[in-house]
């Protein structure tokens, strides 16, 4: 037995509640910007993923007009950085709807850091920053996806095996549903089943010979 849900039956807020309870769990993309004033803006975004492997380019949703879109549109750089389990209360502090004027950083008591490629700062305390440089923004009904091209990446040492990233020493937030979070919790190591290895036979009968 299942239960239907229709978009054109239920309010966009109550169908937007639905999805993101269960398009999960969604990475966080902790951006930080500038407006052209100086006020240095950081807030959660969970709508993020890996839009292009080359060029490196990342993407956002802006869901409305925030800061975050406001500054990176007119300064063309943001920094994504990553948002771990032991700043979870910060994280969820920059989600705070301040007035413009209103610096995250220095409501949530966190370090900036100067960027390597950017004018925008890092968050210090956050064990990795991608700095990006804006590619382009593409409008999607009442929100706005934000490509940017990383042109540079740091990692805090002491979450490095070599040059992997450790997804343990990590810790990365996600969001779920509601006012929930969640962290990686078990990890399963499974390779990729090449098409060679495929054990039996994959491919459909052929009915006519039946």
């Amino acid at each position: 037995m299942r239960t239907d849900f229709s978009p054109d039956e239920l309010s966009a807020q109550d169908f937007y509640r639905l999805l993101t309870a269960v398009i999960v769990p969604r990475p966080i993309a902790w951006v930080s910007s500038s407006s052209v004033e100086g006020v240095d803006n950081l807030a959660p975004h969970s709508f993020f993923t890996v839009a292009s492997v080359n060029p490196p380019i990342i993407q956002f949703t802006s869901v409305g007009a925030k800061d975050s879109l406001r500054n990176i549109t007119a300064t063309r750089e943001f920094v994504v950085n990553l948002a771990p389990l032991e700043l979870l209360a910060e994280v969820n502090a920059t989600g705070t709807s301040f007035p413009p004027e209103v610096s995250e950083f220095d409501a949530a008591g966190l370090t900036r850091e100067a960027g390597l490629t950017v004018t925008v700062p890092r968050v210090a305390e956050s064990p990795v920053a991608l700095e990006c440089r804006l590619h382009s923004t593409l409008a999607m009904g009442d929100s706005v996806l934000v490509f940017g091209e990383v042109t540079h990446a740091v990692v805090a040492s002491g979450v490095l095996q070599g040059s992997h990233p450790r997804i343990d020493l990590l810790e990365p937030l996600s969001r779920l549903g509601l006012d929930e979070w969640g962290t990686t919790g078990p990890v399963t190591e499974l390779k990729r089943i090449r098409t060679a290895d495929w054990p039996g036979d994959f491919r459909p009968k052929d009915r006519s010979e039946s």
